[in-house]
């Protein structure tokens, strides 16, 4: 971007903050966990360079514990989040889904990602708390 002199002050900080959205907009198009690197506008998964495919729920969810790492999440905050419903304690839904997750983004590599929290839900992140 140029400003040219004489310029509004007005103008150059509504043109750096319109800078300033812009690069994060592209920074938060890719999240990545060590080796899991989760592209959000392709909607591609990948860990240690293999391509995972994912169901458009499972790709929510893993979104979601993505962007909060090492901290448990509970089944209500996933389900509000991830399938915009109160989670009914009965229902194994999340935890069909983490099942699932598991076996696609953990299942065959030396660290897994996705923890059981007991009594709370789930983390993402490193095996230590």
């Amino acid at each position: 971007d140029y400003v040219t002199k004489p310029f509004d002050l007005e103008e150059l900080h509504a043109r750096i903050r319109a800078l300033l959205r812009r690069g994060q907009a592209s920074e938060a198009s890719k999240l990545s966990y060590g080796d899991l690197h989760v592209d959000l506008l392709a909607r591609k998964v990948e860990r240690a360079g293999q391509q995972i495919k994912l169901s458009p729920k499972e790709f929510a969810l893993l979104e979601y514990l993505v962007r909060n790492p090492d901290r448990p999440l509970s089944r209500s905050s996933i389900a509000r989040k991830v399938w915009d419903i109160d989670h009914d304690a009965s229902s194994n839904l999340i935890d069909v889904y983490i099942s699932a997750l598991r076996k696609k983004v953990d299942k065959g590599f030396a660290q897994s990602l996705i923890h059981t929290v007991i009594g709370v839900g789930y983390r993402f992140g490193s095996s230590a708390p």
